[in-house]
């Protein structure tokens, strides 16, 4: 029974830690798609109005906001050649 919790105690640091990682890797990777995002929305040819509804959304949304300007509205934004 002791050797039993010694070693389900040896091994709870561990856990811990490799939940810890996990859980800042996701963070860097929204972190990454958000910041990524904005940059697109700023640099693409959209009008300034509609690259102010595009921020304006990330910035509220920022995780569906983001994941939908790379879904949608950066494949919108390429097919209006021209528009600045």
């Amino acid at each position: 029974m002791q050797a039993q919790l010694a070693h389900q105690t040896a091994l709870a640091p561990t856990g811990t830690i490799v939940i810890g990682c996990a859980g800042a890797a996701a963070v860097v990777g929204v972190l990454a798609l958000y910041f990524g995002a904005l940059l697109s929305i700023v640099r693409s040819d959209l009008t300034g109005g509609m690259k102010l509804v595009w921020v304006v959304f990330a910035l509220m949304t920022p995780f569906l906001g983001c994941l939908l300007w790379f879904l949608v509205g950066r494949r919108d934004a390429q097919h209006r050649p021209g528009i600045a």
